[in-house]
C-alpha cells in the first residue's frame, strides 16, 4: 500500500520482465525533432477549422480569441518546459499530475488528454477528407480508413523512422504555408476583415464584433486550433536526447513558429478572400487562394497538394502522442496492460492500433467541428490540471531540481489555469451536445479507475516508484 493519503491506491509486484516488455527506444529526439514534432502536431490547424470561428464571432472576435488562447498556450508551455526538464517520462501532462496530486490526479489527467489525443485526429481525417474532395472528387471512409492504416503502420515501423518521416511532412507543411503568405500578401485588403453583417440582437454587436462579445467566447475553441495539442511535446521525453536541455528548448521554439503562423493566416485568409466567404470553408488556405487567383491556379493547386501534408503532419504526429500516453498509463496499470507491450522494434504496438480503431469509427460521423469540440473539452480539462500541477509542485517541492525555470513561477501557471477554465466554459457554449459526449467518455474512464485499475497499479512503474520512494523519505523524516 501506499503512504496514508493513497490509501485506497493498491499496487501489485510484477515480474522482472514485465519493464523488459515495455521499453521505448532512447536517444532517438534531439531539440530540433522535437521542435518540429510540437509544430506537427499542430499544423493542421492553420489549415482547416479554425475559420468556423469566423462564424461564431467574426473577424474582430476569432482575433480577440486567439490572442486569449495563444496567452494561454504561451503560460501553460513555459510551466511544461521547466516540468518537462525536471521529470523526463513518456507519461508527459500525466507524469507531471501524478508526482503532484497523487494517482488520482494523474489519473484525471491522463484521461482528459487521452480525450483529447483520440478524438482530434478523427476531426483531422474528416478535414483531410476535404482536401483530397479537393484534388480528386473522392472523400468518406475510404480515405479515413487509408490515413489510419498508412500512419499506424509507419509508427508501428519505429519510433526514429516516424519521427523523421514526421520532421519531413511537416516541411512540407510549412513551405505550404510561406507559399500562401507570399501569394496572399498582396491581395490583402483590410475591409474584407469585416464583411460579416453584423447581429442585430447580439449584445456590443459591430462590423469588428458581429456576435457581439459573447462571440469572443464561442471562438475560443476555434482558437485553440491554432495551438491544439503542442503539450504534446513532452510525451516524447523518453525517447529524447538529454531531455533536461532539448525539452523545454523543443517546446519554446515550436510555439514561437505556430504564434508567427496563426497571425499570418487569421489576417490573411479572411483579408485577401473575405471573412464571409471563407468562415464556412472546409479548406480555407486553398479556397482564398483560389477566390484571387482563380480555381485552377498554380498557386491553389500547389497549397492545396503540398498543404495536404499540414494535415497529415498532425494527424500522423497526434497517433505518436496519443499511444505514448496510453504506453504510459497503460505500464503503470492504470489502464489494461496489454497496451503497453512493445516489440521488437519497441514500439507500443497496441497502444497505437486500439486508438487508432476507436479515432476511425469516430471519424464516421463526419462532424469535424463537432469533433473539435470535444478534442478541446478533454484538452481544456488537461491544461487546467497541469497548471495546478505546476503550482502545486513549486510549493510542494521546492528543491526538486529544475534544469528550466518557468519565469514568471506560479504566476504564470495561474494565468494558464484561469484561462483553460474559461476555454472549458466556452465548449458548452459552442456545443452542449459535445461537451456532453465528452463528459460522458470522461465518466466512463473514471469509473474504470474508480472500480478496477486503482486496485492494479504497478509498483514498478517509474511514477509509482517515485511515489514510493518518496513516502518513505516523508516517513523517516
Amino acid at each position: 500500500m501506499s503512504s496514508s493519503n493513497n490509501q485506497t491506491i493498491e499496487r501489485q509486484a510484477v515480474s522482472d520482465d514485465y519493464l523488459n516488455q515495455r521499453q521505448l527506444k532512447k536517444g532517438v529526439a534531439g531539440w530540433v525533432l522535437l521542435a518540429s514534432l510540437g509544430v506537427s502536431y499542430v499544423i493542421s490547424g492553420d489549415f482547416a477549422g479554425w475559420n468556423f470561428g469566423l462564424e461564431r464571432a467574426g473577424f474582430g472576435g476569432m482575433l480577440i480569441a486567439t490572442i486569449i488562447m495563444a496567452t494561454m498556450y504561451l503560460c501553460l508551455v513555459l510551466s511544461l518546459g521547466e516540468m518537462s526538464s525536471s521529470i523526463p517520462t513518456a507519461g508527459g501532462g500525466y507524469s507531471f499530475a501524478r508526482r503532484a496530486m497523487g494517482p488520482w490526479g494523474g489519473f484525471l489527467t491522463g484521461a482528459a488528454i487521452l480525450l483529447e489525443y483520440t478524438i482530434a485526429p478523427a476531426a483531422i481525417a474528416i478535414f483531410i477528407g476535404g482536401y483530397v474532395h479537393e484534388l480528386l472528387g473522392i472523400n468518406g471512409p475510404l480515405v479515413y480508413a487509408a490515413c489510419y492504416l498508412i500512419f499506424v503502420g509507419i509508427h508501428l515501423w519505429g519510433a526514429g523512422e516516424a519521427l523523421r518521416i514526421m520532421m519531413g511532412i511537416t516541411l512540407l507543411a510549412v513551405l505550404a504555408i510561406l507559399v500562401f503568405i507570399f501569394g496572399m500578401l498582396p491581395h490583402f485588403e483590410i475591409h474584407n476583415l469585416f464583411d460579416i453583417a453584423a447581429n442585430p440582437h447580439a449584445t456590443g454587436s459591430s462590423a469588428f464584433l458581429p456576435e457581439g462579445y459573447l462571440g469572443i467566447w464561442a471562438a475560443l475553441p476555434f482558437g485553440m486550433w491554432f495551438f491544439l495539442a503542442v503539450e504534446g511535446v513532452p510525451l516524447a521525453a523518453e525517447e529524447a536526447s538529454e531531455p533536461a536541455k532539448n525539452m523545454p528548448k523543443g517546446i519554446m521554439v515550436s510555439i514561437s513558429i505556430l504564434i508567427v503562423f496563426a497571425a499570418s493566416v487569421l489576417l490573411l485568409v479572411p483579408g485577401g478572400a473575405g471573412a464571409e466567404a471563407m468562415k464556412s470553408s472546409s479548406a480555407p488556405l486553398v479556397g482564398a487562394l483560389q477566390a484571387v487567383y482563380g480555381k485552377d491556379s498554380f498557386a491553389a493547386t500547389l497549397v492545396n497538394i503540398v498543404g495536404l501534408f499540414g494535415l497529415i503532419a498532425s494527424f500522423f504526429s497526434i497517433i505518436y502522442a496519443y499511444s505514448r500516453q496510453v504506453f504510459a498509463l497503460s505500464r503503470a496499470g492504470y489502464l489494461p496492460r496489454f497496451l503497453s507491450l512493445s516489440g521488437e522494434r519497441k514500439v507500443p504496438v497496441w497502444a497505437l492500433i486500439v486508438p487508432g480503431i476507436i479515432g476511425f469509427l469516430l471519424s464516421l460521423t463526419g462532424e469535424g467541428d463537432l469533433m473539435i469540440t470535444m478534442a478541446v473539452f478533454g484538452a481544456t480539462v488537461s491544461y487546467a490540471l497541469m497548471s495546478l500541477s505546476h503550482i502545486i509542485l513549486r510549493r510542494k517541492e521546492p528543491n526538486l531540481e529544475r534544469p528550466f525555470k518557468t519565469p514568471g513561477g506560479s504566476i504564470t501557471s495561474s494565468i494558464s489555469l484561469v484561462l483553460s477554465l474559461i476555454a472549458l466554459a466556452s465548449t458548452f457554449v459552442v456545443s452542449s451536445e459535445a461537451a456532453l459526449w465528452s463528459g460522458l467518455f470522461y465518466l466512463v474512464m473514471l469509473s474504470y479507475f474508480a472500480f478496477y485499475s486503482r486496485h492494479r497499479i504497478v509498483a514498478t512503474a517509474p511514477e509509482e516508484e517515485f511515489d514510493l520512494i518518496s513516502s518513505a523519505e516523508s516517513e523517516l523524516n
